[in-house]
């Protein structure tokens, strides 16, 4: 089936083929074309000119109308599998309860694994693509899933079953992380509770593509950490980590030693970390969704680009810190809290985040050859009127895959 867009007021978003990330001054630059036309041929982009090129022969012709048509979010940090709601913690945070005080009580990340623990896989399944279809209608294409509510054995693979099935029926690239080291799950020591997620790793590894650990004060050390994700080498999942979200905890620098995809919140972090980040492969992630809802600073993103690094954005879609998946709010938080140009965080919820997601080969950009997840917007819509107007209606049509979204 051949897609001919027609009349696109702007084209937002053109990378060269082989160009996985943007770094440094390169996260200002966004490639656009004007009174443009796209095709889509078989879900992917197969080619893009304006005016001075003609437009081929399709099946199918689409009048944009003068719309922006640019490339559908990536998001590369959500836990939406999860059962029911903790909008109790929510009064609990109004009320002055710290996230950490919050978790000594026995809510917080244990609350959740205990209302999955009651959630038939069914149900679970429900609920998650329910999630999954709102991120999407929302302009994402593609999506990252995290387990780390069941902290049992039984558990975690009943998520990471439920996030393989949402891969099956999801139009959105899905991507599976095992998180077994959230928390530590009850009934357990500490130093058991590591053991026994290094012991889930081959299983895991059925249906997970990477490995992660909460690497924080109170939580999970750097030793920890390079257990499990030496574990989960053995067993083929690359690392991703949690790391500096609530203090400085080393996990960007172990992270950055075991070859992590990525390193994830990082508002507790400067020139240790950006040097430890230099020469890597490893993108520096950013969750102001997660800092917004939780009251906390930001990140200091603007010093990893001064710094020549790349950065990524992701929502951190959560029931405890972060409960919404839309990525233009995260665009805009990036703009609004971090002082990102529009540009920059653009870059940083498309290209760079789908690089943090082991997917920008498929996605996150106008490049021919890549899946065509695409956002159409009403005319009158660019680059920063987007973040600034950003609870105004802007989404015309979400594509994935080439076919429209309903």
């Amino acid at each position: 089936m051949k897609r001919l867009f027609t009349h696109i007021g702007i084209l937002a978003g053109i990378v060269p083929a082989g160009v996985l990330r943007k770094e440094g001054s390169a996260m200002d630059e966004v490639a656009t074309l004007s009174g443009a036309w796209l095709l889509a041929d078989d879900g992917h982009i197969a080619a893009f000119g304006d005016a001075t090129t003609p437009a081929p022969q399709a099946d199918e012709v689409i009048d944009c109308a003068g719309g922006m048509l640019m490339p559908a979010y990536c998001d590369s940090h959500t836990h939406i599998v999860y059962a029911g709601c903790r909008d109790g913690e929510f009064l609990d945070k109004i009320n002055g309860l710290s996230y950490e005080e919050i978790a000594a009580r026995g809510g917080g990340i244990l609350n959740s694994a205990d209302l999955l623990h009651q959630t038939s896989e069914e149900e679970l399944f429900r609920q998650s693509l329910e999630r999954v279809d709102e991120m999407v209608a929302q302009g994402s294409g593609a999506i990252e899933i995290k387990s780390g509510y069941g902290l049992n054995p039984v558990d975690e693979l009943k998520m990471l079953r439920v996030i393989d099935r949402i891969k099956a029926v999801s139009p959105a690239l899905i991507r599976s992380t095992f998180l077994g080291a959230h928390a530590v799950g009850r009934g357990y020591t500490h130093d058991d509770y590591v053991a026994a997620v290094c012991r889930m790793m081959p299983d895991a590894a059925r249906y997970a593509d990477f490995v992660d650990i909460f690497c924080e004060e109170g939580f999970f050390t750097v030793d920890d950490a390079a257990r499990v994700l030496e574990a989960g080498l053995r067993a083929g999942l690359r690392p991703k980590i949690h790391a500096n979200q609530l203090a400085v905890s080393g996990g960007v620098q172990v992270g950055a030693k075991y070859g992590a995809l990525s390193v994830d919140h990082l508002e507790k972090s400067g020139a240790a970390e950006i040097a430890a980040l230099h020469d890597t492969a490893t993108m520096p992630t950013f969750l102001p969704g997660s800092a917004f809802f939780l009251r906390i600073p930001d990140g200091p993103a603007k010093e990893y680009i001064d710094a020549g690094l790349g950065i990524a954005l992701a929502s951190d879609y959560n029931p405890g810190s972060s409960p919404a998946g839309d990525m233009r709010w995260i665009w805009a938080l990036g703009c609004i809290r971090m002082r990102l140009t529009p540009n920059q965080a653009f870059n940083a919820v498309t290209l760079n985040s789908a690089y943090a997601m082991g997917v920008s080969d498929q996605c996150g950009s106008i490049t021919v050859g890549k899946r065509a997840n695409l956002i159409l917007t009403h005319p009158g819509w660019n680059l920063t009127k987007i973040p600034y107007l950003h609870h105004t209606p802007y989404i015309r049509q979400v594509y994935l895959q080439g076919k429209p979204i309903r």
